[in-house]
């Protein structure tokens, strides 16, 4: 029988340092856009300022390499995202694209064997671009801000690196021959499309709570995942709305959202489940920057599409154990190998 290792808290491992570099990467881009009077491009700061939470259990130039191709990869997903948000029926769209995101992320994670692995940033924020309505004349905008949200967080990085003298490799880029692209795949498609057809408004919820338990090894593990992310969701939705009723703008809420992050790296290596507790509120927050919505329907889309997505995701996962059973004979094969 499947164990669930669902209150386990791991070592700290320095997590306080991984804390600040992302709260800091997180709150100068956002800060400077606020400040501009740009709020609107708060989502391209942060998804460029996600490039700080790669490798953070790697050294310096091995932890740039990582980061700098994660931070690549979520340029082109939030450019992607916002040509997506240009077309009609966008939402339509922007499932099957978040399909191949999912695709080519879980390849690109693999080859570098990113940490935290798995494709769930890049159809984060993919999604949550394309779920906004854009015109071309966004492209530009888009991509100056997170470019240099990016960079930014990769100069974050390195001032531990150029303050000790580190010469520490950099990372292996090793490819992969692996199935779990397309279960990446299989489980974003369907999810979104559900939330598309059920209304609910925003359907890359859902596609990222479907992908969030294949980020990990082992039907435990992965089982787990999908608990911590319906259960952590619902109960972090308390706090959520209890800051959302504060309607905190401007430098207060990007204050907020730093303090939220912080939170959130210190706890993410340690328990997702409680993670999600500053998880939540943060990705609302973060959403209401660049768009005000009224909480309540935000609150509820939230929880449905969380559950929603969950349930897919472990459907998946499921069916591909059971795949990988009977093509060995009772033994799940080894879920990547170098070539």
């Amino acid at each position: 029988m499947t164990q669930l290792d669902l209150w386990h808290l791991r070592p700290h491992q320095g997590a306080h340092r991984v804390a600040a570099r992302a709260a800091v990467s997180v709150a100068v881009p956002l800060l400077v856009v606020v400040l501009a009077g740009r709020p609107e491009w708060s989502p391209y700061a942060a998804f460029g300022a996600f490039a700080s939470l790669y490798g953070r259990n790697h050294r310096h130039l091995s932890r740039a390499t990582m980061q700098a191709t994660a931070g690549a990869a979520l340029f082109g997903a939030v450019l992607l995202g916002v040509l997506v948000g240009c077309l009609p029926h966008a939402a339509w769209w922007a499932v099957p694209v978040a399909g191949a995101v999912a695709y080519a992320g879980s390849h690109l994670a693999l080859a570098q064997d990113w940490h935290p692995p798995g494709s769930l940033f890049l159809v984060f924020a993919f999604g949550a671009c394309a779920s906004a309505p854009h015109t071309p004349a966004d492209l530009g905008p888009a991509a100056v801000v997170t470019a240099g949200s990016v960079v930014f967080a990769l100069a974050v990085g390195a001032v531990g690196g150029v303050l000790r003298g580190s010469r520490s490799p950099a990372l292996p880029v090793r490819l992969h021959h692996s199935w779990l692209p397309v279960r990446d795949a299989v489980a974003v498609v369907p999810a979104g499309a559900l939330a598309v057809l059920a209304g609910i408004g925003h359907p890359y919820w859902a596609m990222v709570a479907a992908v969030a338990p294949l980020t990990v090894r082992g039907m435990s593990g992965q089982l787990t995942r999908a608990v911590h992310r319906v259960g952590g969701t619902l109960v972090g939705l308390l706090p959520a709305a209890a800051l959302l009723a504060l309607d905190l703008r401007g430098v207060g809420l990007v204050a907020l959202v730093a303090v939220l992050q912080f939170v959130t790296e210190l706890l993410v290596g340690r328990n997702y489940g409680l993670a999600l507790l500053a998880i939540t509120p943060l990705a609302l927050l973060m959403g209401q920057a660049a768009h005000r919505v009224p909480a309540s329907g935000l609150l509820v889309d939230r929880g449905v599409e969380t559950v929603l997505g969950s349930v897919v995701g472990v459907a998946v996962l499921a069916l591909s154990h059971a795949f990988g059973r009977t093509r060995q004979g009772g033994v799940t094969p080894d879920p990547a190998t170098p070539s």
